[in-house]
């Protein structure tokens, strides 16, 4: 795969959570960013003036967009039917689903992978899996720090200070980003990476159609988890009469049961998506200087793409 031990150091490698960067450029950037031919590109250009300034902050050795090649993956659904339901595309309800996305960004979508691949940046997506199942699939195998980029706190299970593992969270752009780590886990959520699975699905979250159990919110999921160690340690109290339940928290989340026993693998990433073959390293030249300069003049792209090329070079 391309990686491995550099002379005697461990590269330092970061993941980025394509989409959520890519959304958040859209959001961040004025749509009257756009090609000579009037479409907007302002999701292109915030993302690859984001890609420099982690390059320029934080000097990874290696660099992996990870994508969403399936943002609602079938075998998740199965288990929870309303699993990012109400973020279908309307017009799609009856075919297979496509994610609401704004219409002038998904064209642009296609812009953003052909300029990763005229750089020689990895993409990463496989069929079947999200973004997040690569992510942490690829975090697992690393064999040195890895950052991962991503405004989805999902992705803080993956959260180990003894494998080096942090998530960056873009609190504005990515000049300002939360560095988390276990610490700062325990201290917002009284938990650590591992834990944060168990919180998550304990307290649900809206945004990606997660039920949780009604009643059981972040603080008393934390609570509950202080007490009992995790969701089995939960589970086990419900059916334990000496326990320090409450009758309201004890008939929660027995009545919770059915969800409970499905939702930790819907939760948790995914940590043996089937890779390809790919090489993470941080190119110091763009892979195909011809096209790039074709989709810079094409979409006008000028200014952004030389900044990320003068970052690479550095």
């Amino acid at each position: 795969m391309g990686w491995g031990i550099i002379g005697d150091v461990t590269p330092r490698l970061m993941l980025l959570d394509t989409a959520s960067l890519y959304f958040r450029a859209y959001f961040g950037v004025p749509d009257s960013v756009r090609a000579p031919d009037g479409t907007p590109v302002n999701a292109v250009r915030g993302l690859l003036d984001f890609i420099a300034r982690l390059v320029q902050d934080h000097r990874p050795d290696e660099l992996v967009a990870c994508m969403d090649a399936d943002w609602r993956p079938q075998w998740r659904v199965d288990l929870i039917p309303s699993y990012k339901a109400h973020r279908v595309a309307e017009e799609h309800a009856e075919g297979p689903d496509e994610e609401e996305t704004p219409d002038t960004l998904a064209p642009q979508v296609p812009v953003i992978e052909a300029v990763l691949d005229a750089l020689g940046i990895a993409r990463v997506g496989v069929a079947g899996y999200e973004a997040d199942d690569v992510i942490g699939t690829l975090a697992g195998r690393a064999t040195g720090p890895v950052d991962i980029v991503t405004g989805d706190r999902d992705l803080y299970q993956l959260v180990d200070d003894a494998r080096g593992v942090r998530v960056l969270y873009p609190l504005k752009g990515v000049g300002t980003l939360q560095l988390t780590d276990e610490a700062l886990l325990r201290e917002k959520y009284g938990v650590d990476g591992s834990g944060y699975v168990d919180l998550a699905l304990l307290r649900g979250d809206p945004s990606d159609g997660l039920p949780g159990v009604p009643g059981i919110g972040e603080k008393t999921a934390a609570k509950l988890l202080d007490s009992f160690g995790d969701l089995a340690g939960i589970m086990a109290a419900v059916d334990d009469p000496r326990s320090k339940l409450t009758p309201s928290q004890r008939k929660r989340l027995d009545e919770a049961r059915d969800y409970v026993a499905v939702a930790p693998k819907v939760v948790r990433v995914a940590g043996d998506v089937p890779l390809p073959e790919f090489d993470p390293a941080l190119p110091s030249a763009p892979r195909d200087p011809a096209m790039v300069d074709a989709l810079a003049t094409r979409w006008g792209l000028g200014g952004a793409l030389r900044r990320l090329l003068v970052t690479l070079e550095g």
